[in-house]
């Protein structure tokens, strides 16, 4: 049987994390991934998805990843069922990560939020550009045949 995850999408919020009575670390984060379509009223959709990293990998998430950035997540879908506050039986649905990466570099992220530490490049516009910009090549110029 194959059961493998790929997702990238954004932390809804910064990831929580929790300890097993065995002293186990487990950290829980949702992350909003776009689909790619438009829904019938032209409005975007999202879907929610619920992720669980243990162990040093959740300590990892917990350290690192805040609301708002970019992951890639790479796991397992998982059933598991709970009992609510009400004595209602519950079923959840989650990935339980094999890996888990940023998805965004740190200057995009900091570029992101704003940051004035990552200087804003200005727009190129490829009109201004003219023939002098680019020089021709010659063999000489590449470093592999």
């Amino acid at each position: 049987m194959l059961n493998k995850v790929i997702l990238m999408g954004r932390l809804v919020r910064d990831p929580e994390r929790r300890y097993t009575q065995a002293n186990v670390p487990v950290t829980s984060f949702t992350l909003a991934i776009d689909r790619g379509r438009k829904g019938p009223n032209g409005e975007r959709q999202t879907d929610f998805i619920d992720c669980v990293s243990w162990g040093k990998q959740g300590d990892f998430v917990k350290e690192w990843f805040t609301k708002g950035m970019m992951a890639i997540v790479v796991g397992r879908l998982q059933s598991r069922n709970w009992e609510d506050r009400n004595g209602n039986k519950r079923v959840s649905i989650e990935v339980n990560t094999d890996e888990v990466t940023f998805g965004e570099t740190k200057k995009a992220r900091a570029g992101a939020r704003g940051n004035d530490l990552v200087p804003e490049l200005p727009p190129v516009d490829p009109d201004a550009l003219g023939a002098d910009d680019f020089a021709p090549l010659d063999d000489s110029d590449v470093p592999f045949k």
